[in-house]
C-alpha cells in the first residue's frame, strides 16, 4: 500500500505532469532541435544531404543586408508600439475603473472584444481599411476635404499604419491585467490621501503607479515579447513591403526557412532573434524590479 506522507509529498509534481509533458514536447525539445539544425546547412530541396558547419550560419546572419534590414524594421515597430500600448491600455484602464462597477462589464468587454479575434480575420479587415483607393479611412478623409493618404503603400506610412492596426487589436489584453492592478490596490490609501489634501493626480502619481509597478513590468515584458514576434500583421497587411519597409525578422525567418527551404539557416536567425528578446527582457526587469 502506498504511503500516505508519500503521496503528499509527490501531489504537487503529479498536478504538474501533464503540463510537464506538454513543455518538454512541444517547447524544450523543438529549442534542443532547433538549436541543433542552427549548426547545420540543410537545404530542403537539395540532393547534398545535412552537413555540420558549425556557427557559420550565425556570422552568415550578422553579415546578411535582409536580415539587419528586418531587425531594424521590428526593433521600430517595438519602440513605437510597446509604449504606446502601455499608455493607451493605461488610460483606458483607469477610465473603466473609474466607471460605476456595474457598468465596467460592458466596456471592459468591447475593448478586449478585438482580442479575440483572429489575425488573418483582422488583417483582411485592415487591409480594405487602409486601401488607398477605396479604403474606408480615405473615404472618410476625402468628405472632410483632406488627400488620401498611402497608408499601405508608402514606406512613410506603412509601419505606422501597422502600429496603428496592432494598438486596435491589443491594448484589450494589457489593459484587463492594468484593470486588475488598479482594483487591487487598497482604497483606505486613497482615502488617507485625500484626507491628507492630495489631488488626484498627486493620487494616481504617488499611490497608483508605483503599486502598479510589478503589473506594469509584466505587461511591458509581455508587450515586448510579443512586439518583437510580430508576423501576422505585416504578413497580412503589407507582406513586407513597401520597399521591405515593414518586412520583420519573423517574416524573414519564415520565408527563409519555408519557402527558400534553408532550414539551418532560418534556425539560426531564430536564435539570433531569442537571443535579443532575452537581453531586452532581462534588461527590463534589471531596471524595473522592486528595490
Amino acid at each position: 500500500m502506498i504511503n500516505r506522507k508519500f503521496l503528499n509529498r509527490i501531489s504537487g509534481y503529479l498536478f504538474l505532469l501533464p503540463y510537464i509533458i506538454l513543455f518538454i514536447a512541444f517547447i524544450l525539445v523543438p529549442l534542443v532541435y532547433g538549436l541543433g539544425l542552427s549548426l547545420f546547412r540543410w537545404e530542403m530541396l537539395s540532393a547534398v544531404p545535412p552537413k555540420l558547419i558549425g556557427f557559420k550560419n550565425y556570422f552568415e546572419a550578422l553579415k546578411d543586408p535582409y536580415f539587419w534590414k528586418s531587425f531594424w524594421a521590428t526593433f521600430r515597430f517595438v519602440v513605437m508600439i510597446v509604449p504606446s500600448s502601455l499608455f493607451l491600455a493605461l488610460m483606458v484602464a483607469v477610465g473603466i475603473n473609474a466607471l460605476p462597477f456595474k457598468k465596467q462589464s460592458f466596456f471592459r468587454a468591447a475593448y478586449f472584444l478585438p482580442t479575440l479575434i483572429s489575425i488573418s480575420v483582422a488583417g483582411i479587415v485592415w487591409r480594405w481599411f487602409f486601401s488607398t483607393e477605396f479604403g474606408l479611412f480615405n473615404a472618410y478623409l476625402t468628405k472632410v476635404g483632406i488627400e488620401r493618404i498611402p497608408w499601405i503603400t508608402s514606406s512613410d506610412w506603412a509601419m505606422k499604419s501597422i502600429v496603428f492596426m496592432t494598438l486596435w487589436w491589443t491594448i484589450g489584453g494589457g489593459m484587463v491585467i492594468l484593470l486588475a492592478g488598479l482594483q487591487n490596490i487598497p482604497e483606505h490609501y486613497y482615502e488617507a490621501a485625500s484626507i491628507d489634501g492630495a489631488s488626484p493626480f498627486q493620487q494616481f502619481y504617488l499611490i497608483t503607479l508605483p503599486l502598479l509597478k510589478p503589473v506594469f513590468l509584466f505587461v511591458i515584458v509581455m508587450s515586448t515579447i510579443g512586439a518583437f514576434q510580430v508576423f501576422g500583421q505585416t504578413f497580412m497587411v503589407t507582406r513586407g513591403g513597401p520597399e521591405y519597409s515593414t518586412i520583420v525578422i519573423v517574416q524573414y525567418i519564415y520565408e527563409t526557412a519555408f519557402m527558400k527551404y534553408r532550414m539551418g539557416y532560418g534556425a539560426a536567425m531564430s536564435w539570433l532573434l531569442f537571443a535579443v528578446i532575452a537581453f531586452f527582457s532581462l534588461f527590463q526587469f534589471r531596471f524595473m524590479r522592486e528595490k
